[in-house]
């Protein structure tokens, strides 16, 4: 599955949180097999903490997780968790519009954040020695975040413009209306960033409600990585961040996804050169077994120039110009896709060529020098992920906070031992020829 994965309409701008509580448990050692442990910790008071240290360079990552993203939001207040995650940063009593970021950055740091359906996550990354003012300011940002009124009307402009900016690329578009479309009723369908009509209908009583329902301590995970002493950090933390209480989170109630029966289609006319094409089928969840297959077979039937797709496809048949395959797992489904741009007149030609691969790979094994080039495709993405202290961090916050981080430190063992056998009954099971989504762009009708 992608390891992280924000899709064009979750990308979010520069924020960061974190919080904290009082006395500790000891920390747990995850037992892990190809990379350093990290050490995770649950606070009294509900936060869960991970700890890891990379020492790659003099450096620390620190980054906040908070279980709650555009799946948690009421239809009418649509993206209101990207709204909040614009606003985090801008202010508290003692800090001013601005102060945070300079002060950041005077200590050679960064920061940034982003949104999707699953989560909002924050990340800081600045010399190791700054910590402790780090995890000052988290503190800080996580009680007393102001919302103040001018700066919720300067963020509303600034997020409606990201949404026109949106609607005006050809592949953010296409998957939105590949979601939209794959989706009937799931909170998944919607759009991160919420619509116009939404994004101005949100208040200041509305951005402040969801903030204080969601961001509680007992609906976060703070990951810190890079240059540090465990056990020194787990009390800093624990002394900058206690004053924050746990709190009861709502009763989620997300309207299940019915199982889809037929084939969707949706089609869009925009003033595109080339016509955009997305296929969906639905996939398995974490964590059941099959995503471990259906990350090679993603990878055997769309990534890079050897893949079937792009040989058959592109390099062959000259139906494409680019053309791609993902495997993506969210905390409530998984959806394998198809993307490719090719001259609107041969979407047909496309289309059927895509369903003949498809069908060829639930009717024959994958070969072993497939399998072998999919494996090391798959391991190499992972250690590259996993090179630097955010890059670590990262992966372990998406995975605590999505399914669990004991998946992800078995992911590679547990991918080394997946069969032709396996890859052929994911294929069978979950591409199925006749209950699929489409998805097309193409440009206006002559």
């Amino acid at each position: 599955m992608e390891r992280l994965v924000l899709l064009p309409a979750a990308v979010g701008v520069i924020s960061l949180l974190a919080l904290g509580c009082a006395m500790v448990s000891q920390p747990q050692a995850i037992p892990a097999t190809d990379v350093p442990a990290p050490e995770r910790v649950r606070l009294p008071n509900g936060l869960t903490v991970i700890l890891h240290e990379h020492r790659a360079a003099d450096i620390v990552a620190v980054q906040l997780w908070v279980r709650a993203g555009a799946r948690d939001e009421a239809e009418a207040e649509n993206g209101v968790s990207h709204f909040v995650e614009h606003l985090l940063f801008k202010g508290t009593p003692t800090r001013g519009p601005g102060t945070i970021d300079r002060q950041i950055a005077e200590l050679g740091g960064e920061i940034n954040a982003a949104t999707s359906h699953d989560f909002t996550y924050y990340h800081l990354v600045l010399p190791a020695r700054h910590l402790d003012t780090a995890l000052e300011i988290v503190a800080d940002v996580a009680v007393n975040a102001a919302f103040d009124p001018a700066e919720i009307e300067r963020e509303r402009l600034v997020i409606l413009e990201e949404i026109r900016r949106q609607h005006d690329n050809p592949r953010a578009s296409l998957w939105r209306s590949l979601a939209h479309t794959h989706y009937t009723r799931h909170p998944y369908r919607r759009p991160v960033l919420g619509t116009p009509e939404t994004i101005r209908a949100l208040d200041r009583e509305r951005l402040l409600a969801y903030y204080r329902r969601y961001y509680v301590p007992n609906n976060m995970t703070l990951v810190l990585a890079g240059s540090l002493d465990r056990a020194a950090v787990l009390a800093r933390v624990e002394q900058a961040l206690a004053p924050l209480a746990p709190r009861p989170l709502p009763e989620a109630r997300i309207a299940p996804e019915p199982p889809l029966a037929e084939i969707r289609r949706a089609r869009e006319e925009r003033p595109v050169r080339q016509a955009y094409l997305g296929m969906a089928w639905p996939g398995p969840v974490v964590p059941d077994e099959a995503c471990y297959a259906m990350d090679l077979l993603a990878s055997i039937l769309g990534q890079g120039r050897s893949s079937r797709l792009n040989q058959e496809l592109k390099e062959r048949q000259g139906l494409v110009s680019r053309i791609g395959a993902s495997f993506y797992a969210q905390r409530e489904a998984g959806t394998i896709t198809i993307t490719a741009q090719a001259d609107p007149a041969r979407l047909g030609e496309v289309e059927h060529a895509v369903l003949r691969e498809i069908d060829r790979i639930r009717r024959e094994l994958v070969t072993p020098a497939e399998l072998e080039r999919a494996l090391t495709a798959v391991e190499s993405g992972y250690a590259f992920g996993h090179e630097t202290a955010e890059g670590a961090a990262r992966s372990w916050g998406h995975a605590e906070t999505v399914w669990t981080l004991e998946h992800e430190l078995r992911y590679l063992e547990r991918l080394r031992r997946v069969t032709r056998e396996e890859i052929q009954r994911a294929a069978e099971r979950y591409l199925a020829p006749d209950r699929f989504t489409v998805a097309v762009l193409t440009p206006p009708a002559s």
